[in-house]
């Protein structure tokens, strides 16, 4: 029998706020869904799974999208909860699972604030560590980055007005091409300088110092580095272009997210402004029917739409598009130093929210092999496996555009996944056991993770005793009861 249809779901919370959102009575939506209002009561204190039937009837009678309902409810997932409070700043109260289950289920509202109240908690944190090495100083009260990084991944990074104009602009610039065989760069430069009288130069990079693309209004002029490479030339350009095109539209989104200061909008416009570009270049239809077709092979998509690896592998985490989705992609972009600058899904993510990702996973090591990808299979802790904690993983390194060529260190690692249900559609995983697959466990992050045997820890897990004695030396540098 199907994994899927022997795990019993308990949707409880979410079908409880379904209800409270369509202002309806229990008795009243058992009533719509041929069910008694105890049953349904049952269900909602999650005393009944829900039974695939149901499930199809809230589709047919509420136009639910199931996937929505079957995703963790809120803003707050219980997993990020269950992160929070793992700080060691709760060390001693031991929440248990339920109730931050219950909190992320039943009351999404109050975990949203759990979560905003922990980030500015943080943010404040690095801010007093930053003050105290650099000898004071005044620092800004919010992190622009955290919030803009949180506000997409709220919206699974997929943004479908932003797709169909950019698969408007992809399109007119094509019908715009003097032959069949005229590059995007060529098309879109042209048509900078036919609507908006802008020309763009390429300069050495000794003369742009800091900067890798520059406007300059008053001559009407895009002037950008020569060390960037070819794909990254063409996306500078599409940035451009889509900013004179629909400069307004791009302010319109930015002003309804609501941003808390000048700083923040700022750089959501610049992130919506790379989504737009991005949509340009591959457009999402054009882009999603290419990825199936040729089995998520990475290379090819480089080659069919001109763009680089962390393009095609930024783009995968936007497909969600109800009537043609892609794999659910997660990726994380990482330094040799372990910071996270991109942390990224169109459906789940295995790992740390707040943190980096487990040492054990080879995103880490594929510094040792530049330019070559490197693919994993991978086990997070503490979940029934049937529920989609395993997943396939592949890393590649890539360089930082705009670098010369004496600075060292400069690579960064992208890691790209999905849950190892998927892996069957990605030309990576063929000639694999997908059945009976040859697993790496990890775990989410140091602090949250009880797997005991590891070597890798380098922090104790949150809440667990100690057991160093004079007798005996763990593999692990802590281990733990």
């Amino acid at each position: 029998m199907n994994a899927a249809a022997d795990r019993k779901l308990f949707l409880g919370g979410r079908l409880k706020r379904l209800r409270r959102d369509l202002d309806l009575s229990q008795t009243a939506m058992a009533a719509d869904l041929g069910v008694s209002p105890s049953y349904l009561n049952h269900i909602e204190r999650n005393q009944r799974p829900v039974s695939a039937q149901l499930l199809l009837r809230l589709a047919e009678t509420y136009d639910v999208d199931l996937r929505n309902l079957g995703q963790s409810g809120g803003p707050a997932s219980e997993a990020e909860l269950a992160e929070v409070f793992a700080d060691p700043l709760f060390q001693g109260l031991a929440v248990p699972r339920h109730e931050i289950m219950q909190l992320a289920e039943d009351q999404p509202a109050a975990a949203d604030a759990v979560l905003r109240l922990y980030r500015a908690f943080t943010d404040r944190r690095v801010r007093d560590r930053a003050e105290v090495e650099a000898g004071g100083g005044a620092a800004p009260t919010d992190s622009p980055s955290e919030w803009v990084r949180e506000y997409v991944q709220a919206r699974h990074n997929h943004f479908p007005d932003l797709d169909a104009l950019g698969e408007a602009l992809h399109d007119a610039l094509h019908a715009e091409a003097p032959g069949p065989d005229e590059g995007f760069e060529a098309l879109a430069r042209a048509r900078l300088f036919a609507r908006h009288g802008l020309t763009v130069r390429t300069l050495p990079a000794e003369v742009m110092v800091e900067w890798t693309r520059r406007f300059d209004p008053h001559r009407g002029r895009l002037l950008l580095s020569d060390a960037l490479g070819p794909s990254s030339r063409a996306f500078a350009v599409a940035n451009q272009l889509v900013l004179m095109e629909h400069g307004p539209e791009l302010q319109a989104l930015t002003e309804a997210a609501n941003a808390p200061d000048a700083p923040t909008r700022n750089l959501l416009k610049a992130s919506l402004a790379n989504t737009l570009a991005a949509a340009v270049l591959m457009p999402y239809a054009a882009f999603q029917r290419t990825a199936e077709e040729t089995g998520y092979d990475l290379a090819r998509l480089q080659a069919r739409f001109g763009v680089g690896f962390e393009q095609v592998a930024h783009r995968l985490t936007t497909l969600s598009r109800p009537t043609a989705r892609g794999v659910p992609f997660f990726l994380m972009r990482v330094d040799q130093a372990g910071n996270v600058s991109k942390r990224y899904a169109s459906g789940a993510f295995p790992f740390s929210r707040f943190g980096g990702a487990c040492p054990r996973w080879r995103l880490h090591s594929a510094f040792r092999t530049p330019g070559r990808i490197v693919t994993q299979i991978i086990e997070t802790p503490g979940q029934d496996r049937k529920d989609g904690s395993r997943w396939f993983t592949l890393a590649r390194t890539v360089d930082r555009q705009g670098q010369d060529a004496f600075t060292e260190g400069h690579d960064l690692a992208i890691g790209l996944g999905c849950e190892l249900r998927h892996a069957h559609r990605l030309i990576y995983a063929r000639g694999l056991d997908l059945q009976k697959p040859e697993v790496t466990p990890i775990g989410p992050a140091c602090r949250l993770c009880e797997r005991h045997p590891c070597a890798e820890r380098a922090a104790p897990p949150v809440g667990r005793a100690l057991t160093v004695d004079d007798w005996s030396k763990s593999v692990s540098p802590y281990p733990f009861a």
